[in-house]
């Protein structure tokens, strides 16, 4: 999956708006690039609410792990929630430990489903370059993003 195929993935489900921040819209440079999916029957982007999934096209200060600063690389950060990101984690540990996979510890590789860096605690999970491995799972995941983030809207 391309960052692009990710983004139209997110922006054709019903009453998504997905923002990517630039210069001049107010947001912080550090942003700029960055996409983030929001949940908004009435098309705009909510002052106070979370995003349900974002892109990011670049390391930040406080988050180096997943080296995002490589040419081409992206990750896709999902608001799985608690109980979903544990089992969809203990699944991919299975697959790990049967060769199927790089390792969920090696924190910049492509292709694998991983806690978030920051706030995999809070139920997020991230994938670095959705591939053959992962991208039928981030696509289901995303959707299910939405879902979640539909019903609390």
């Amino acid at each position: 999956m391309t960052e692009d195929d990710v983004i139209a993935h997110i922006a054709a489900l019903e009453g998504v708006v997905v923002w990517t921040a630039s210069p001049g819209d107010g947001s912080p440079e550090i942003a700029w690039g960055d996409s983030f999916a929001y949940c908004s029957p009435d098309g705009t982007v909510p002052a106070a609410t979370q995003p349900f999934a974002t892109v990011v096209t670049k390391d930040h200060p406080d988050d180096v792990s997943s080296q995002l600063n490589r040419p081409g690389t992206f990750r896709v950060n999902i608001h799985a929630g608690k109980d979903a990101a544990a089992r969809v984690l203990a699944q991919q540990q299975d697959t790990a430990r049967t060769g199927a996979q790089p390792s969920v510890s090696d924190l910049a590789a492509a292709d694998v489903l991983r806690p978030h860096p920051t706030y995999g605690r809070a139920g997020w999970l991230a994938v670095i370059n959705p591939g053959e491995r992962t991208e039928a799972l981030t696509r289901a995941l995303l959707t299910t993003a939405w879902e979640n983030a539909r019903s609390r809207h």
